[in-house]
């Protein structure tokens, strides 16, 4: 992850099981990016990580893009998702795979 706020991939590229792109905005401090990554890498899902650490205009943009300014801020495809305790719920309940479309074929 860059200390410049510019936008990353994550480093999980042994398995790239979501076919649709997933970019989530955060910092390198965060518990809640931190159990959002891991979630997210459990899954074998890549994604781009955009780093807000001392970046204020990235941060503008996912406030504007998502009307919050809390971090991480997720994105599957066009669609907001929210945070972390969103994508959870959303795993917890059943849903998430089907937004990363991941298959049970994949599994």
């Amino acid at each position: 992850m860059s200390a410049t706020g510019t936008s990353n991939t994550s480093d999980n590229t042994s398995d790239t099981r979501a076919r649709v792109p997933v970019r989530m905005y955060a910092t390198g401090w965060c518990p809640y990016c931190v159990a959002a990554r891991d979630l997210l890498r459990g899954k074998g899902v890549q994604f781009e990580e955009i780093d807000l650490t001392g970046d204020p205009s990235r941060r503008a943009e996912m406030e504007s893009l998502s009307g919050r300014s809390s971090v991480p801020q997720i994105f599957i495809g066009d669609e907001h998702v929210g945070g972390y305790d969103d994508m959870a719920a959303l795993d917890r309940g059943g849903r998430l795979d089907r937004l990363l479309g991941i298959t049970e074929h994949d599994e």
